[in-house]
């Protein structure tokens, strides 16, 4: 995957702005770990510590497979997004954190935005997710879905603050459902988005 030089935006609202991945300093990059810790906290299969964060932040550098945008205000990292090609028409947006204190404020949208940018230049038609749920936030969250999943993915609905939300406002929808991805009763949602 080409890393792109041209992923510089400057975002008026907030003065974020928003950068390569590789264009971030060393503060700025131990700052993504902590990021990816604080933002997924309430996530139980999600980074715990700093040092496993750590070793997934470096995972986006010196590598053709993956891509990562930074947000930046005042100089310090406030979020970011990755993505990671599959294919040549498809990439997988992994993961897009917030910083806790600056969340609600547009920042997630804009770096999802820069990322299909990216992608667009890239010539990729797709990105997809998997939004999983391990917590409680969905209907399905809890239940057996088989034999019918279709029917429980058909009902989905939010029940505390799920994610699918955010992405289904940007255009994303769902596509499918693993059922138990991270234990009985805690599926992950498929989403995708043609770009």
């Amino acid at each position: 995957m080409p890393h792109p030089q041209n992923l510089a935006t400057h975002c008026v609202q907030n003065a974020v702005e928003t950068i390569p991945f590789e264009a971030t300093s060393l503060s700025q990059r131990q700052d993504a770990a902590s990021i990816l810790v604080a933002a997924l906290a309430h996530v139980p299969s999600a980074w715990k510590n700093l040092e496993d964060a750590q070793v997934e932040v470096a995972t986006f550098f010196g590598s053709n497979e993956r891509l990562a945008i930074g947000a930046v205000e005042e100089a310090r990292l406030i979020g970011w997004i990755g993505a990671m090609r599959h294919s040549a028409h498809a990439w997988e947006l992994h993961p897009l954190v917030v910083h806790p204190a600056h969340q609600g404020r547009g920042c997630g949208t804009r770096l999802v935005a820069a990322l299909e940018d990216a992608a667009r230049r890239a010539a990729a038609c797709t990105i997809w997710l998997g939004t999983d749920d391990d917590f409680g936030g969905t209907n399905p969250f809890g239940q057996n879905v088989y034999p019918d999943v279709f029917e429980h993915l058909r009902r989905l609905a939010p029940t505390a603050g799920h994610p699918f939300t955010f992405y289904r406002r940007l255009g994303y929808t769902v596509v499918g459902v693993i059922p138990d991805a991270d234990g009985p009763g805690k599926p992950d949602i498929l989403m995708a988005k043609r770009i």
